[in-house]
């Protein structure tokens, strides 16, 4: 079964793809933040859409919930 796509246009939309995957895996914000050793702070901020999430930050986040990220031109 394909996974399904997001259309990301924003920080929020970002965000809202984060919490639906994180919730899907049945994952808590704290066990995300021990698996990948990001702090429960900036996850909730990731997931609020905050413009000023580090880029870095959120593709550690991408990776740990298994979500592609993919550029179209």
């Amino acid at each position: 079964m394909p996974r399904p796509r997001h259309t990301i246009k924003t920080p929020a939309d970002l965000g809202v793809a984060l919490r639906k995957r994180r919730k899907a895996l049945g994952l808590t914000q704290e066990t995300l933040a021990v698996q990948s050793g990001i702090s429960v702070p900036t996850i909730i901020a990731a997931e609020r859409g905050k413009e000023t999430a580090q880029i870095g930050v959120v593709f550690t986040l991408c990776r740990d919930l298994g979500l592609d990220l993919t550029a179209e031109g």
